[in-house]
């Protein structure tokens, strides 16, 4: 009888350790203050379901979770920032838009915007298995000009 007891946790650890829980921050103005996160959460170790969320935070005044839909462990999730200060947050096909002055605002997409879609702020994605935010590299000769 405790030989079952025990048996049954340790089979049970790797099915549990498959699980996805983690995440990722874009540090908008180079502080922990003013951030987009990204959190990755798999319910099931057997499902390759993966929920994605994406909190919006600008302390101490406001912060949000918002649901981004279901994607894959490899799903990338690109921002982009439009000029109003707004954010687009383009999951695959699906994009959504939101901001972080009350932190509230949040809305899918249908189609991009015909001003177009902003600067790529850069892209979250899993690289070396850990989810990470990748910078997009800005061009310099455009800076010059």
């Amino acid at each position: 009888m405790r030989l079952r007891h025990l048996l049954l946790p340790l089979l049970a650890a790797p099915l549990l350790s498959a699980c996805i829980n983690d995440g990722a921050t874009y540090e908008i103005d180079n502080t922990r203050e003013h951030v987009l996160s990204l959190i990755r959460e798999q319910p099931y170790p057997w499902d390759a379901k993966v929920n994605l969320y994406l909190v919006v935070s600008r302390m101490p005044a406001c912060m949000r979770r918002h649901n981004l839909g279901a994607g894959t462990d490899k799903t990338k999730v690109e921002v982009y920032q439009v000029p109003s200060g707004a954010f687009i947050i383009k999951v695959g096909k699906r994009m959504f838009a939101t901001e972080t002055q009350t932190c509230e605002s949040f809305a899918k997409m249908d189609s991009e915007p015909p001003e177009g879609m902003g600067e790529l702020m850069g892209t979250f994605r899993v690289k070396k298995g850990e989810l990470v935010f990748v910078k997009e590299a800005k061009d310099e000769s455009s800076a010059d000009e």
